[in-house]
């Protein structure tokens, strides 16, 4: 496959890491802006065997190659143990691709397969730039910052993390439907929801969260009592089966769904959105100018969502509430936001002040950038 993708082309670029919608996005978001920027850009992903990337990476229109790569898990097993000897493969593989494609710049955009690429092409003088996502980076990133020759993040205060003279702000890259304007009328009808009524959109990711499902059933009687709202709610696939028939599924002013593909839409119906504080999702809230109530995963790595959150929080951005106590919580939450508009508001606002809609352009500029800089060098 390797020798199919050599060609003449002016440019050419390597996107490595993936493993979560939190890193494939971004990386597909700043393929898509490289494109824009010229057609004639080669771009070669390297993800992790196994990982959804294999399958996202090629749906959007990319090749991919695989490595054999995971993360170390806390505990004793077989996996943990043949980890050295996945590194070692790794990395003679992606010696070998960078030798086959001679990419002119890397970008590694965090997990597992990120680590071995851009450690390689540094050593191979390649030049690399790295995107952070999150307000706690990663331990891949944290890692190779070190060999990095800028450094992109999504919040400000990262010199604590990363030398500050690497660091560009550019916030995250976004799915460019996001950016587009959509009347609240369209989205209500999509969603056989009333455009006159308040929204809260509930919504744990793709695969859904148990914390925010279970917060939805625990306020039956609250959402049952006031007829004056409506919950868009996305369940996620894990959790369908004992969700999507339940008592409060099938209240009136209650529209469930297994997965919503167009989050523009459910966005722009939304006042009120109670949601996890995946860096996605704090970037999508922020493009959007919404009020929330934020719900951080307590079984994510090093806790980066509480990090992520509580970015929000200290600029009067967000709320939050943790995991523990949301089921009984959160929603109280959001209705209260609802019955106080001003204070609603001033999240709103202060939460699209935080909103970069050019991110994956200007990380395709440093990249491109990253690339004529070596040349003249």
């Amino acid at each position: 496959m390797l020798e199919k993708l050599k060609s003449n082309l002016s440019m050419k670029i390597i996107i490595s890491g993936g493993g979560t919608g939190g890193h494939i996005y971004p990386a597909i978001a700043i393929a898509d802006a490289l494109k824009r920027r010229d057609p004639l850009i080669d771009i070669l992903f390297v993800g992790a065997r196994g990982r959804m990337e294999m399958e996202k990476v090629p749906a959007a229109g990319y090749p991919i190659e695989g490595l054999w790569i995971s993360g170390l898990q806390r505990k004793l097993t077989w996996s943990n143990l043949m980890f050295p000897f996945k590194v070692a493969h790794s990395m003679w593989r992606c010696r070998s691709i960078i030798r086959i494609f001679k990419p002119d710049v890397v970008v590694g955009v965090g997990g597992y397969a990120s680590g071995p690429l851009v450690h390689v092409a540094s050593r191979m003088g390649i030049p690399s730039v790295l995107q952070e996502q999150n307000s706690y980076p990663g331990i891949t990133n944290k890692m190779l910052a070190g060999k990095a020759s800028k450094i992109c993040v999504a919040y400000p205060g990262m010199e604590k993390y990363f030398p500050a003279d690497k660091i560009l702000f550019t916030g995250n890259p976004m799915r460019s439907q996001l950016g587009t304007p959509t009347s609240r009328r369209d989205a209500a009808e999509m969603f056989g929801l009333d455009p006159e009524k308040k929204t809260i959109l509930a919504v744990g990711g793709s695969l859904g969260a148990r914390t925010i499902n279970e917060t939805i059933q625990k306020s039956y009687d609250q959402i049952s009592d006031r007829q004056d709202i409506q919950v868009l709610w996305q369940i996620g696939k894990l959790y369908a089966t004992q969700n999507l028939d339940s008592p409060v599924a099938r209240l009136g002013n209650v529209r469930p769904f297994v997965f919503i593909d167009r989050m523009d839409m459910a966005y722009a119906l939304a006042d009120v959105v109670m949601a996890r504080a995946g860096a996605m999702t704090i970037s999508e809230l922020c493009l959007t100018g919404k009020a929330s109530v934020l719900v951080p995963s307590p079984y994510v790595a090093e806790d980066h969502q509480t990090h992520n959150a509580m970015s929000l929080v200290q600029l009067h951005a967000a709320r939050l509430v943790p995991d523990a106590e949301a089921p009984a919580k959160a929603f109280t939450e959001a209705l209260r936001l609802m019955d106080h508009p001003e204070e609603r508001a001033q999240l709103e606002t202060e939460s699209r002040k935080l909103g970069r809609p050019h991110a994956a352009d200007e990380i395709a500029e440093i990249i491109i950038h990253s690339v004529q800089s070596g040349k003249r060098s």
